[in-house]
């Protein structure tokens, strides 16, 4: 495939993941070729970054998504203005400051995301990513061979808000209160491989973050050990980069080939984030292993586990 990010300028903020794309106006109106040279941008370098699109609201947010993707809402959480934005208010408790995949306790998870910056911190609120492709790659051999064997139970009943370090009190607690129980409204659990390979790049890349619960067929002891040493993989600094948050930033980033941490060092000091993702594929592993979906036996039918467009044919 000819190469078309030379169409871009594109400025890598680390030797292995993270780069900042210029001179680029994010809408729903770009051209094929730079769209193609987007999305080259961050199938190489996992998370892209653009300052200073302030001219984006809810609506031109989804438009350009459309061009990136189909939008999925999600699977619990209501939207806020736009009908596929989810919403990150810190004055609501909702911090994900712990690593993660986007939404992988459903089997299609998203491929991607899309993150604007409202409000942001005059200090702390950084986002750091890493690149998981990397992380494998990092293993050594038997680590390898024993990690494309292994299968996870990913699930949303816990929150990954929950475990802050910025408690909120007063209306706030109770406002964060019920963004937790909505959040477990349905009870997912999926089964994926630990190791999947990528649909576009061909890589492997670590399939885990702290909706992992437990790892399938070893008792409970060794699972949270083998989690934990692969997990060490994904965080080491030379896979990881770090973005200083400013009002007008988007960031793109491919959610199959990488992690991320919203850093929780800003007290309170508002920060108000708005994503939409884009509808997935059922991974598959090294071995052909697809993932499954455990619980619940009939998942509703609601935005998030059927791509927009589909919602949108049926009405819903």
């Amino acid at each position: 495939m000819t190469s078309t990010l030379n169409a871009l300028d594109v400025t890598p903020l680390s030797g292995r993941i993270g780069a900042v794309v210029s001179g680029v106006t994010l809408s729903g109106d770009l051209s094929e070729a730079t769209l193609t040279a987007l999305e080259e941008a961050l199938y190489t370098h996992k998370v892209i970054f653009f300052r200073g699109q302030d001219h984006l609201d809810d609506t031109a947010h989804e438009e350009f998504a459309r061009r990136l993707g189909h939008p999925v809402s999600h699977p619990t959480v209501p939207s806020a203005d736009g009908r596929y934005i989810f919403e990150l208010d810190a004055t609501k408790g909702v911090r994900a400051n712990q690593w993660h995949t986007d939404v992988t306790f459903v089997p299609a998870y998203p491929k991607a995301s899309i993150l604007r910056a409202l409000e942001i911190p005059a200090r702390g609120g950084d986002t750091i990513w890493a690149n998981t492709a990397a992380a494998y790659n990092d293993l050594p051999l038997p680590l390898r061979t024993l990690a494309d064997s292994l299968h996870a139970v990913h699930s949303n009943d816990y929150d990954y808000a929950e475990r802050i370090a910025h408690r909120p009190s007063g209306a706030d607690a109770e406002v964060a209160k019920l963004y937790r129980k909505v959040f477990v409204s349905t009870t997912f659990r999926t089964e994926h491989p630990v190791v999947r390979v990528h649909p576009v790049t061909g890589e492997r890349t670590l399939l885990l973050g702290n909706f992992v619960q437990r790892l399938a067929g070893l008792p409970t002891a060794d699972s949270r050990a083998l989690i934990d040493l692969f997990q060490r993989y994904v965080e080491r600094p030379e896979n990881l980069v770090r973005w200083r948050w400013q009002v007008g930033d988007v960031a793109i980033w491919d959610n199959r080939a990488t992690q991320h941490y919203a850093v929780d060092d800003y007290g309170d000091q508002p920060r108000v984030v708005r994503r939409i993702t884009l509808d997935g594929d059922v991974p598959a592993g090294v071995d052909g292993f697809r993932s499954t979906l455990l619980a619940p036996a009939e998942p509703p039918r609601v935005p998030g586990l059927v791509p927009a467009d589909e919602l949108e044919r049926e009405g819903l």
